[in-house]
């Protein structure tokens, strides 16, 4: 079984920047597909980017677009979503998942691996 761990969550002013980190443990080792989500108070979770590990190719979420970038490190199986420039719309629990074996990363609802989350907490 494969597990995730965020960290990196916190507080920070409208802005400023935060980086979130996500390891992967267990098996499978790797996942085809790694993304970060959010659930902001009293919104659904949603999609925010994601990474698919073979050839890095990226995708985001147009709220975060120019802003957030997601990335990877192969060598410590860890994903990262550099924040920039946040909003406090941005406030909200993000989440790490993965879906090991997809070939289309940007499809939401197929992600099945989660971690538990860490908070975000933007100020104006």
């Amino acid at each position: 079984q494969m597990y995730l761990m965020e960290s990196g969550g916190g507080s920070v002013q409208a802005g400023g920047s935060l980086r979130l980190s996500c390891a992967a443990s267990g098996y499978p080792y790797r996942s085809n597909c790694m993304g970060w989500f959010r659930q902001g108070p009293g919104k659904e979770r949603e999609g925010v980017a994601s990474i698919y590990t073979r050839n890095g190719n990226t995708y985001y979420a147009d709220s975060v677009k120019g802003r957030f970038t997601i990335s990877q490190d192969n060598a410590k199986n860890m994903v990262h979503l550099q924040m920039n420039s946040v909003k406090p719309e941005d406030t909200a629990i993000y989440y790490c998942a993965a879906n090991p074996i997809a070939q289309i990363c940007d499809i939401w609802s197929h992600y099945n691996v989660w971690g538990q989350g860490t908070q975000v907490t933007v100020s104006s």
